[in-house]
């Protein structure tokens, strides 16, 4: 990993753990805190943490509370629930509340995973907004977890820019394409 000491800087983060057997106590969270030192080291802040189970409206409700609450996160990452089993449904969770898909996110995750492992075509990642708040599904590994969000990490200062209306043109301008100043 390449150090990028402050990337996260005035960011604020919530992150939720989607695991039963986590939120019934019979087995340690690990991804949830590695997250969180990850953003921490990064320059990011999180204001919140939290383990649900596996079930759809209580991932929503989780979801709802932190968005729609007085000081929301900007982004809010889960971890776990992406998969195929029957009890991953942390995609279909955020998909019914958010307001805007921002698949991009989700399709570069992939893209990076896959050359890691072929197993990454089985992810169901889903990112979106709701309200000005950003949530990005993770895989429930430490590993993917951790090498997912790394992934995402260079967008989001951006991201939350325009979350937070500063930016209203999203064309960058290269140093290569600065007007000459005669």
């Amino acid at each position: 990993m390449s150090e990028r000491k402050l990337e996260l800087e005035g960011l604020t983060f919530a992150v939720i753990t989607v695991s039963d057997r986590s939120s019934r106590g019979e087995r340690e969270d690990l991804s949830g805190p590695e997250l969180k030192a990850l953003i921490e080291k990064l320059g990011g802040q999180v204001v919140k943490t939290s383990v649900v189970p596996d079930e759809k409206e209580r991932i929503k409700r989780k979801l709802m509370e932190l968005c729609d609450g007085q000081g929301a996160p900007e982004i809010i990452l889960t971890t776990g629930g992406t998969g195929l089993s029957p009890r991953d449904v942390t995609p279909e969770a955020t998909k019914e509340i958010i307001e805007k898909e921002v698949p991009g996110l989700a399709e570069a995750m992939r893209a990076e995973s896959l050359k890691k492992t072929p197993m990454a075509m089985l992810s169901r990642a889903v990112c979106g907004i709701r309200s000005k708040t950003l949530i990005i599904n993770l895989p429930g590994s430490v590993r993917g977890a951790l090498e997912n969000f790394q992934v995402v990490v260079p967008a989001l200062p951006h991201a939350i820019e325009i979350l937070r209306q500063k930016i209203s043109d999203c064309q960058q301008i290269l140093p290569h394409q600065q007007p000459d100043k005669a």
